[in-house]
């Protein structure tokens, strides 16, 4: 990897888009040190401590601009949020699905409504939380200071989609997936020292550190190989002659990725999970929020399991759900079918979609049990340890996902500009 990132900076172009992309991080981290004007921090930090279940996932994602509650502090999720949302609209409107289709054009259209939406729901998510959840925390209860608050964090994220389009554009990665990559490792020199800290007091022993860094690596490791295993179908395509031409005969394939839903699952898992802790913070009935505290949280006993099972089940559940409306077998056939194409050995239309329907079960099952172990192994490690590395399977995912990606983009850029020194 590193040999990789010297080679592209002694090209000058691929320089420098990395030092573009570098000043924008740079950019994102000050952001998250500036804090919204009329909001008093340390009632936010007691508060997140007490309901660190719900908001710790949260904050690490904003790479802490939540809980010091600075500009950043929604970070980019209403935009991931919109994505998810106008994902799933497409596949259930035809006309967004024909919009869709339609090449160039459409895609910029979808883009544009991604970007109304995210701004829609910026404004009732820093309504929610900048005058409902932490109204205590104002500094002033005017409704100037309110709509400063709300339309400051609105901005905020605005912003920060707009530094993800601009890193997507002139620099080098998914702008989005960078900046939240960035808000979760800028997390672990602080968790580090807490570690370190926490050694010294004799809370933690060099063994615990051990075991948690070994299972940490295997982890890490088994992200890799699953985000990186695919299935490759052989398609061949009918010969046609005519005269003394041959057209068609190219062979290809079909890649039918192991982890095909990526962290869709673990977020939509994640996201249900929380609704009765987030119930809790608004219901301030003590014997509900006791009911919760102990069945519905990763921190409480026998809530933990509990929690880590659902969660399980959960992603799984979502897992195969995603897969069934994103990748249709019938419509694959079809096209293959229409374009004179067929896989060896199966019979084109009914055969072929059955043929694909029953290798994509055999994929998702696979991609689904190692999401829910991704996403459940860390809570129970935390658990188990009480080390501060409080980083769960999506932000794992996250990370190595963002980081593979990355370097695959550079490595094509790379290849591209000595293709073009050959041909010059």
């Amino acid at each position: 990897m590193f040999k990789t990132l010297q080679n592209a900076l002694k090209i000058p172009d691929l320089r420098k888009k990395l030092v573009f992309t570098f000043l924008m991080l740079v950019v994102f981290r000050i952001g998250t040190a500036i804090p919204v004007p009329g909001i008093n921090v340390e009632v936010i930090k007691q508060m997140i401590s007490q309901q660190a279940g719900i908001l710790s996932f949260y904050d690490i994602v904003a790479g802490g601009a939540f809980s010091n509650f600075t500009i950043f502090a929604l970070s980019i999720t209403p935009y991931i949020t919109s994505s998810i949302v106008i994902q799933l609209l497409t596949v259930a409107i035809p006309a967004l699905e024909d919009m869709q289709k339609s090449g160039e054009e459409g895609r910029k259209k979808i883009l544009q409504y991604t970007r109304y939406l995210t701004v829609v729901l910026a404004l009732i998510q820093a309504t929610a939380i900048g005058i409902g959840f932490f109204n205590s925390a104002l500094v002033s209860d005017s409704i100037l200071s309110k709509i400063s608050v709300v339309l400051t964090l609105t901005a905020g994220t605005a912003f920060l989609m707009w530094l993800g389009e601009k890193i997507k554009e002139k620099g080098i990665g998914n702008g989005i997936s960078l900046l939240i990559f960035a808000g979760i490792v800028s997390r672990i020199p602080q968790a580090t020292v807490q570690t370190f800290e926490l050694v010294k007091s004799g809370e933690l022993n060099f063994i615990q550190v051990g075991v948690f860094l070994i299972i940490s690596v295997a982890i890490i490791v088994g992200v890799i190989l699953v985000l990186q295993g695919v299935r490759k179908i052989p398609v061949q395509y009918a010969k046609r002659v005519v005269g003394r031409k041959t057209y068609g005969g190219q062979s290809t394939h079909i890649p039918l990725k192991v982890n095909q839903a990526g962290v869709i699952p673990v977020i939509f898992a994640v996201s249900l999970l929380a609704f009765p802790q987030t119930l809790g913070i608004f219901i301030k009935n003590p014997e509900y929020q006791a009911f919760v505290s102990k069945w519905f949280t990763a921190s409480g006993n026998p809530g933990i399991y509990v929690y880590t099972l659902m969660e399980f089940l959960l992603v799984v559940f979502f897992t195969y759900f995603y897969i069934s409306i994103t990748f249709k077998p019938d419509e694959v056939a079809d096209n293959m079918k229409n374009s004179n194409g067929f896989i060896p050995g199966i019979r084109p239309g009914k055969s072929t979609e059955e043929y694909l329907a029953r290798v994509l079960n055999r994929l998702t099952l696979a991609g689904a049990v190692f999401l829910a172990l991704i996403a459940s192994l860390p809570t129970i490690i935390y658990a188990a340890t009480n080390i501060p590395f409080r980083f769960g399977g999506t932000s794992l995912l996250i990370v190595v996902g963002v980081a593979i990606e990355t370097m695959k983009q550079i490595e094509a850029q790379m290849v591209m500009r000595h293709y073009q020194g050959f041909l010059k």
